[in-house]
């Protein structure tokens, strides 16, 4: 059996209100998708979110990151006028 892959990226926002409203667009796909192989610890701090993550193999990993990075960017992207 492999070791999990684990880490962390973090994300900083040019002030605390964009982070809050990209962390509570995110918040809700986070506490109603399940993964299986994976896990991930979605939190804001001020002007950060970070995400510490622990998946199983390589395939899991990109598959859950995939998802956090494109809705984290769907996030940003609404809030371009």
């Amino acid at each position: 059996m492999r070791d999990p892959i684990e880490g962390m990226i973090e994300i900083e926002f040019p002030d605390e209100e964009i982070a809050k409203i990209v962390y509570e667009s995110v918040r809700y796909e986070h506490e109603s998708v399940p993964y299986r192989r994976s896990r991930i610890e979605f939190t804001r701090e001020g002007r950060r979110i970070k995400l510490r993550f622990t998946a199983q193999d390589s395939s899991a990993l990109r598959g859950t990151l995939n998802s956090y990075l494109r809705w984290i960017k769907v996030a940003i992207d609404a809030m371009e006028f």
